[in-house]
């Protein structure tokens, strides 16, 4: 994933941030970005920190095979690790878009978007001294924050 995704289009001002190589889930970060892709800033924030302090669980549309299901959500999972990974880069949008003079009240979330990273070799210590060796997947986010036109 070599720049942004998004092509800017003409006349429309956006702000946004990227996430590079975090060590996290590709499935579960795809779900996350689904579930907060077209909200207004402040509801994906508070979706985010719900699933964070295990109050409300994000739904899984498509890697849900054996998941729980949870009230009002269906098939879906608290993914801690990811949301809070998620949400550090929702904020730095965030500050970028008051660095660029948007409207914070107006925010959406134009644009979510992820792919798989590099996978990095890793290794977890067994017993005896020895140790499994395992490949740790990364995923780069993108979030993209524009401004909601005015209702005429």
């Amino acid at each position: 994933m070599r720049g942004y995704t998004y092509r800017d289009e003409p006349g429309v001002n956006v702000a946004r941030a990227r996430g590079i190589e975090v060590p996290m889930s590709p499935k579960k970060t795809y779900e996350i970005l689904n579930a907060i892709r077209g909200l207004p800033v402040d509801r994906a924030r508070a979706i985010l920190e719900d699933a964070i302090a295990l109050r409300r669980a994000i739904p899984f549309r498509r890697y849900n095979q054996e998941t729980a299901h949870h009230r009002g959500t269906g098939p879906g999972r608290f993914a801690i690790k990811v949301a809070k990974n998620v949400l550090q880069v929702l904020e730095n949008a965030e500050e970028n878009a008051e660095y660029e003079g948007l409207d914070a009240d107006r925010l959406f979330v134009k644009v979510a978007a992820s792919a798989r990273g590099r996978i990095r070799p890793a290794s977890m210590p067994r017993a005896h001294g020895r140790a499994t060796e395992w490949n740790e997947q990364t995923t780069n986010v993108e979030i993209v924050l524009a401004e909601r036109a005015e209702a005429a």
